[in-house]
């Protein structure tokens, strides 16, 4: 089996555009987020407002790498 083959032919699937690549890219936000907020709280002055809401930002993108990332799991393990 040509494994080459079978990892070009995985990025042709609709669920891998759709439901993996944007998961991962809201799970990447995630972790940026959380890491800002993070930042956040061990400065001088913690209740300074930041630029963006990393808070807000670090939430909705979670919940959006969990129903993406579900997604693509369910769709995967039936036979995509």
């Amino acid at each position: 089996m040509d494994w080459q083959a079978a990892i070009g032919n995985a990025w042709d699937e609709d669920w891998v555009r759709y439901l993996l690549l944007p998961g991962l890219i809201a799970l990447t936000l995630t972790i940026t987020g959380w890491l800002a907020e993070r930042r956040r709280k061990e400065r001088s002055d913690p209740d300074a407002v930041p630029l963006l809401p990393w808070r807000d930002i670090s939430f909705w993108s979670s919940f959006a790498t969990l129903f993406l990332l579900g997604a693509a799991l369910k769709v995967w393990l039936q036979g995509g």
